[in-house]
């Protein structure tokens, strides 16, 4: 099982996928490889999750975001745990449409329509990954915490949130990685969805493998990041937990063994079948990583 333990005494959230295991959130995405029990993250009582699912209306996938987004902003301001440190979004049929109706473009301009500039200075971190469930169910799990985290950007990519236009109407509104208890003997790092791009041009295109090799690259820029914010060293030999999302299932075995020399450790990671928000791109990944 993989165990992501951020305290000696916690409680226990469980992520399955596509598994409807009792007391699990059920990520949308299917189970290709890695360990199968569902990933156990321990929480204080600092941080807890949110979860919540959205019916699309006739396929309107910019509406029910704008509604998830508001309902998440709604339930958590004001309560105990009132800052998103990071965000995992799922949806159906992600790459659909042409030019800026793509529903990954349409997603981004909803989630732009209900938050305001105490989201956007700056954005969580997140993920954005289309599931194997098809257009209908928009799936958005937040986890929440008592203080902020620390935002981080990979100093190889432009800032999400600053994309050129070509990109979309509205630029994708989240951040590379999230920095938690930074001030303490023991910070974590949260790495967002991490793909095939630098600065904000995708790259090997066609090529899965290279593609991991860069993804890679950007992870350890973002850890080397990390590591100067919070004056510990992060390093991959730290993961906790690493998500691999393929397009294709044919390509696992590709990106198994680059993962393999990368030295990362095959019990910590999970391959999961899920389409990339860049539809050129084949493999995203993201992880979470303890200081040395």
């Amino acid at each position: 099982m993989l165990r992501v333990a951020f305290d000696d005494h916690p409680a226990s959230v469980h992520f399955a996928f596509l598994d409807d295991r009792a007391g699990a959130i059920a990520v949308r995405c299917a189970w290709l490889a890695g360990p199968r029990l569902p990933e156990c993250w321990q929480l204080p009582d600092a941080l807890r999750v949110v979860r919540l699912e959205r019916d699309e209306a006739a396929g309107d996938i910019t509406a029910a975001t704008a509604a998830a987004y508001a309902e998440l902003l709604d339930r958590v301001r004001g309560s105990s745990h009132p800052h998103l440190l990071r965000l995992w979004n799922y949806l159906g049929d992600i790459n659909a449409g042409a030019g800026d109706d793509e529903r990954y473009r349409r997603f981004c301009v909803g989630r732009a329509a209900a938050v305001d500039a105490g989201f956007n200075e700056a954005p969580p971190a997140a993920t954005a990954i289309g599931h194997d469930g098809g257009a209908g169910v928009l799936q958005v799990i937040a986890l929440c915490g008592d203080a902020p985290a620390i935002t981080l950007e990979n100093p190889r990519q432009t800032p999400a949130w600053s994309y050129p236009r070509q990109h979309g109407p509205v630029s994708p509104g989240f951040s590379r990685g999230a920095l938690l208890a930074a001030d303490r003997a023991a910070p974590w790092l949260l790495a967002s969805g991490t793909a095939s791009i630098v600065g904000h041009r995708s790259q090997h295109v066609g090529d899965v493998g290279e593609q991991l090799h860069e993804s890679l690259r950007n992870l350890a820029a973002l850890l080397a990041a990390g590591s100067e914010r919070a004056g510990r060293r992060f390093a991959l030999p730290g993961c906790q937990a690493l998500r691999v999302y393929l397009r294709h299932r044919h390509d696992l075995a590709r990106a198994q063994a680059v993962i393999a020399a990368s030295g990362l450790a095959a019990e910590r990671v999970v391959y999961l079948r899920g389409d990339i928000c860049r539809r050129e791109l084949d493999v995203e990944l993201e992880g979470v990583f303890a200081a040395d």
